[in-house]
């Protein structure tokens, strides 16, 4: 069997712990709970027939007091990078972390994930701001740990493209998990 480390990574509130609840168990809890240090969950899924057990280290969200902490990174296979799309800051602060990430890892697939899709009229992330991330090349995806909408979808993408030896990252482009 095989088994990956997976980190994901973004700003407080985004909704990561909320997005890893949904995959790990089917539930979406509306009660905030603020992640202290990292929280740590596995889930074991079929890949073309194959078992691969995730380990989700779900490290809590950066911001101006508290920068991510390099050490957590290491040994990760791939890691998803999420935002909360109804605040464009959370974007600013993402592109950050993509950067210490890729410093500390190197070149490991990453998938980009705009959360909250169930309040997409709500957004500050702008269909521009997609297209530039789609741009440089990057996967983004567009999920709701609320209604579950692209999550199964996200692990895949993410989980295929770390199987994949002849190419390192998934596809570039945007999809909204339908």
């Amino acid at each position: 069997m095989i088994e990956k480390k997976i980190c994901l990574l973004g700003a407080f509130a985004v909704g990561k712990t909320s997005l890893v609840r949904r995959f790990v168990t089917s539930c979406f809890s509306e009660q905030y709970q603020t992640t202290i240090g990292v929280t740590v969950d596995k889930k074991t899924m079929s890949m073309d027939g194959q078992p691969v057990t995730l380990v989700l280290w779900d490290l809590y969200g950066e911001d101006e007091f508290q920068k991510l902490r390099r050490s957590y990174l290491r040994g990760s296979s791939a890691y998803l990078l999420v935002l909360d799309g109804m605040r464009r800051a959370t974007l600013d602060i993402a592109l950050q972390i993509q950067l210490t990430a890729a410093d500390t890892l190197g070149p490991v697939p990453f998938v980009i994930l705009i959360n909250k899709l169930d309040r997409q009229p709500d957004w500050e992330v702008t269909d521009r701001d997609l297209a530039q991330l789609a741009e440089r090349g990057w996967t983004v995806l567009l999920t709701s740990a609320k209604t579950g909408q692209g999550v199964e979808e996200a692990f895949t993408v993410l989980v295929r493209a770390m199987l994949d030896t002849s190419q390192r990252t998934p596809p570039a482009g945007i999809t909204d998990g339908v």
